[in-house]
């Protein structure tokens, strides 16, 4: 007791004087150090110099072990054994950062720091050694349980009448080569007006095969109750949302549209023919939406027939949302609202600017859209609860309409057969 009571002065007596940082990492090397000795006292059965019938072995030096904590290195001694081998529960072997730096290291990476200046983040916390790219990347590589049970968790605790569907592109490291691979987002609103992200996958394409493997994976997991899906004119993922949801309606994006529209008319025209279409999303009434969307058309034929022509071809597509609540269309004809949540992770995607694999591509957006879905949880709902019930009025008349068509078709297959 005494020498521990000495020992202790000494080490006062060193901190007399020393700046906060050096005063709390010695703190905490003195207190691993110390959980180190006892624990490995306890695996010999005897302490250091003791004698003692239970002794297993004996201590043969130590070696010398740097742990980067926030306070900066600290040095350790780790006992060595003449016969067998200790290692501390309280470290991780092949590990020289500390749990509460691991987090760090990992928000700082989600939020868009470069891994070049996550090393320039250590070392201002005082980690002298720095750290390596490739230990940024497979620390970050434990976010992958945390964003598996994400994507996975089941979606049956209510329904999504609205589900909005879009895809970014970024480069990712294949081999030897450097590819665009796409990430596909979905999220939804659900029937209490509140906004989630459904699921995140990336692949090399937009294809259908890739948009029906993804839509059918959110079914698996309980997406049901979809009535409106939100999205751009991809042939792949309107050929996929056809064959996924059925009975569903699709809302062809009205600003890509729009784009599509100008490609199509030479630029000094491009200002009267977008405000002569914008005219169409003034009205209020959904019969007189589709009559100004035909009046239009008839006005541009003349001196533009390819817009007209597109008119003719997209008119039900564009206007899916006029069947819907009044005041649920600025919400549901476009789709900007997941159009935002793609530029954040473009923003955070291009610090990186090549992935090293299409897993970390999908392990950092996929963190990304995790803080939005939780953000959305507390913040007010995307639409009210009046207009959701003014939703479920449409819903109703829809699914009665639905039956009587149903049982129309039956009465008239049996008079066929009759």
């Amino acid at each position: 007791m005494t020498h521990d009571h000495s020992a202790l002065i000494t080490q006062l007596d060193g901190l007399k004087g020393a700046d906060s940082a050096s005063v709390f990492a010695e703190l905490i090397r003195a207190g691993m150090q110390a959980l180190i000795d006892a624990e490995a006292t306890e695996a010999l059965g005897a302490g250091r110099y003791e004698r003692a019938e239970g002794r297993t072995t004996y201590r043969n030096g130590s070696r010398a072990k740097t742990v980067a904590t926030t306070s900066g290195d600290v040095e350790l001694k780790i006992p060595k054994l003449r016969s067998g081998s200790f290692f501390p529960s309280l470290l991780e072997r092949r590990r020289r950062i500390d749990r509460a730096l691991h987090a760090v290291i990992m928000e700082a990476y989600v939020h868009g720091v470069s891994t070049r200046n996550v090393d320039d983040l250590v070392g201002a916390l005082g980690v002298g050694s720095g750290i390596s790219k490739s230990e940024v990347s497979r620390i970050c590589g434990q976010l992958d349980t945390e964003i598996g049970r994400f994507r996975d968790r089941t979606l049956t605790h209510t329904t999504f009448p609205y589900i909005f569907l879009d895809a970014t592109y970024c480069k990712v490291r294949v081999g030897a080569h450097v590819v665009s691979h796409a990430l596909v987002v979905a999220t939804g609103v659900s029937m209490d007006g509140t906004r989630e992200v459904l699921g995140t996958a990336v692949g090399d394409s937009e294809s259908f095969d890739f948009w029906r493997e993804f839509l059918a994976g959110l079914r698996a997991r309980g997406l049901s109750g979809v009535h409106l899906v939100i999205s751009d004119a991809h042939a792949g993922l309107k050929a996929a949302v056809v064959a996924q949801f059925t009975g569903s309606s699709w809302q062809r994006c009205r600003v890509h549209f729009m784009r599509n529209v100008q490609s199509a008319v030479h630029s000094k025209h491009v200002p009267a023919v977008m405000a002569a279409i914008k005219t169409v999303f003034a009205h209020t009434d959904p019969d007189e939406v589709a009559a100004q969307w035909d009046q239009v058309a008839d006005t541009l034929a003349g001196s533009f027939p390819k817009v007209a022509a597109m008119m003719g071809e997209a008119k039900c597509d564009v206007l899916a949302f006029s069947v819907f609540p009044r005041s649920h269309w600025q919400k549901v004809w476009s789709n900007n609202p997941i159009e935002r949540l793609n530029k954040e992770i473009k923003r955070r995607a291009d610090v990186v600017e090549i992935f090293p694999n299409p897993a970390s591509f999908l392990r950092l957006a996929t963190a990304v859209v995790i803080e939005a879905h939780d953000e959305w949880q507390v913040t007010r709902r995307y639409v009210s609860d009046v207009s959701m019930d003014e939703l479920r009025a449409v819903i109703a008349a829809k699914e009665r309409a639905a039956a009587q068509h149903s049982t129309t078709e039956s009465l008239t297959a049996e008079l066929e057969t009759a």
